[in-house]
């Protein structure tokens, strides 16, 4: 696993190499936005499958790279900073990050997250549990492959979402989402219910504020101008994905 680190502290970059070593990670790191935003997807781009960034940099800040990645790709990306506030990591998920951890952290924490967001990113992992039927999210679907969402398609055997025959690409944490709505339609979901259902004990950063980011991003990416909503807000209560 290659693992990219954006951030300008040598001593916090230091530790990180060593720690994500010990782990059996490839670190790759920069002190800087060009520097960053040529590997991600200039002339020297590489490939990544997770990405620790900060959001202040000297030349620039995260939010930035983050942008450029996702322009690219669902690679998992983790926000490390001591922007803590709420302004900040709604922002940082706006522009599409998996999760957001605050300076000073807990190195033993921010491994935990890297797993947890490397597991929830990979498709073969969601592929392979709905082929076998363990996917609780899918268990409707246990006997149709297909689940027609509004204009899209969502292949739970292949893990993915199609337009006509354009691919809409989900990070791993929209892709789940759209499991939970897609396994309980015509149903009213609380808030409550769908953070109790989606995220396990390394997840405890996501709360109401950034649930609503992710089903900002997934009405985006599955609605078009003139489309019926394809997910109903419940004001005060949750939601709902209305049954065909």
């Amino acid at each position: 696993m290659r693992v990219l680190i954006v951030e300008d502290d040598p001593i916090i970059v230091e530790g990180l190499k060593v720690a994500l070593t010990q782990e059996n990670y490839e670190t790759t790191a920069f002190g800087c936005m060009k520097d960053a935003l040529d590997a991600v997807g200039g002339s020297k781009e590489v490939h990544f499958d997770v990405c620790l960034l900060d959001i202040n940099l000297p030349d620039g800040d995260g939010y930035q790279i983050c942008k450029a990645i996702r322009e690219k790709s669902e690679v998992p990306i983790i926000f490390l900073t001591a922007c803590d506030d709420e302004i900040h990591t709604v922002l940082a998920l706006e522009q599409g990050a998996d999760d957001y951890i605050s300076k000073p952290f807990r190195i033993r924490e921010l491994i935990a997250r890297i797993k947890a967001v490397i597991r929830r990113s990979g498709r073969s992992v969601a592929e392979n549990d709905a082929a076998d039927g363990q996917t609780a999210d899918a268990a409707p679907a246990a006997n149709a492959d297909i689940i027609k969402i509004g204009r899209n398609e969502l292949n739970i055997r292949t893990g993915k979402v199609m337009r006509g025959t354009e691919e809409i690409f989900l990070s791993a944490v929209e892709y789940r989402l759209l499991l939970t709505f897609a396994g309980s339609r015509g149903q009213l979901l609380t808030r409550q219910k769908i953070l109790t259902d989606m995220w396990d004990s390394a997840g405890d950063f996501v709360n109401d504020n950034t649930l609503t980011v992710y089903v900002r991003r997934l009405r985006k990416k599955l609605e078009e101008e003139g489309d019926e909503p394809v997910i109903q807000t419940v004001r005060g209560i949750g939601y709902r994905m209305d049954a065909e």
